[in-house]
């Protein structure tokens, strides 16, 4: 599977099930009943004519930042941890998905026909006003309401974007803005771009074509302004980009998945995802990376990370009872981190539910990251 293709496959299908609008929690709407699994929705529909990732290929920049529509699902993805100069503290998700419902475009006698679909996440997490906000949008690929473009890069729902400024694509310029919240920030490289899995081939199980092309920007500085209650702060910090495409389904074993990505104080990155099988035991497919300070990145398996839960806390909202707190562990390399929300409340109820929020790292070795944890609750 493609990790985060359970999110906006099972929000998609949803809406086609209920023909419902998009609801947000943020404006305090009533959530769409989204009566799907994750795995009940990656199981359904016909994968044929759509493109596989079944071998390493080469990447190219900025071609492969914009979008590959022979695929069915492919997710831009950034987050991070900002600060103002007197050390308020911020957090905040930007996400763009594209999803095809068919391979190929089919005649139609209207401009608004489409057979891609665009969604978009946007989340701040405000520390010290112990506020969350969530946002959710989808458009159709028509009229300029939505799209992808490699060069210039860009990827946009509406008036919320992710813009190259530079003929590679990068620096980045990210905005977004619902109601009295608002980010704009620009995000340059900081590293070179990490590669996932084997050459940026990133199995998800053993059937073939059951993989993605996956690449990361791990430490992105980033500058700019966050808005919260209307009001408007200059911040700094680092920001992670996450870039995946595939035609993958969730293998009927898998529950759900647990995805973190921690930027440490030492200049290193740490990204790993354990894929949750029903019995409760992490998938053997599950991975990750490890990037030292000059960039270089090395694969990571399940034999090499241990990631378990510590505690729990339930959402008041859904009922889903997720883990507290994690504990990661890598002994080859003596880490034993301790991984803590800067606010329990950080999930995502916008026609999908999961929980993805600023972490802060403790151990021998300090840091910021963000988690994300899908699959938990009815």
């Amino acid at each position: 599977m493609s990790r985060r293709a359970g999110v906006v496959w099972t929000l998609l299908v949803a809406l086609a099930l209920t023909g419902g609008v998009l609801t947000i929690r943020g404006e305090r709407r009533a959530p769409i009943a989204a009566h799907l699994t994750v795995a009940e929705a990656l199981s359904a529909g016909d994968l044929t004519g759509f493109a596989r990732a079944e071998a390493p290929r080469a990447f190219a920049f900025p071609r492969d930042h914009g979008p590959h529509p022979a695929f069915r699902t492919e997710w831009w993805y950034w987050t991070g941890n900002l600060a103002t100069p007197d050390g308020r503290r911020f957090g905040f998700q930007l996400t763009f998905f594209r999803t095809a419902l068919t391979p190929e475009a089919p005649p139609r006698g209207s401009a608004w026909g489409a057979h891609q679909v665009y969604l978009a996440h946007f989340a701040v997490t405000d520390v010290a006003g112990r506020r969350f906000g969530a946002w959710s949008r989808t458009e159709r690929l028509a009229l300029g309401l939505a799209g992808a473009e490699p060069e210039p890069f860009r990827v946009w729902i509406d008036d919320w974007e992710a813009k190259g400024e530079g003929g590679t694509g990068l620096p980045v310029r990210l905005r977004a803005s619902e109601g009295d919240t608002a980010i704009d920030l620009t995000l340059e490289s900081g590293k070179p771009v990490v590669l996932q899995g084997e050459r940026g081939l990133s199995r998800k199980g053993a059937e073939p074509g059951n993989a993605s092309y996956y690449y990361s920007l791990t430490r992105m500085p980033a500058r700019g302004s966050v808005t919260v209650g209307g009001r408007r702060f200059e911040v700094t910090g680092l920001a992670w980009m996450d870039r995946e495409w595939s035609t993958s389904a969730l293998g009927a074993e898998l529950a759900g998945w647990d995805w973190v990505a921690l930027q440490l104080d030492d200049g290193r990155e740490l990204m790993f995802y354990r894929l949750r099988r029903k019995d409760g035991s992490a998938d053997r497919f599950s991975a990750g990376a490890l990037v030292d300070a000059t960039g270089s990145a090395r694969a990571l398996g399940l034999d090499d990370v241990t990631l378990e839960p510590v505690g729990a806390w339930t959402s008041p909202r859904s009922g889903a009872r997720y883990p507290a707190r994690w504990r990661l562990r890598m002994a080859g390399l003596g880490l034993d981190l301790e991984i803590a929300p800067v606010l329990a409340d950080q999930e995502l109820d916008v026609g999908t539910r999961y929980w993805e929020g600023a972490v802060v790292v403790a151990g021998k070795v300090a840091g910021r990251g963000y988690v994300e944890m899908v699959g938990y609750g009815p």
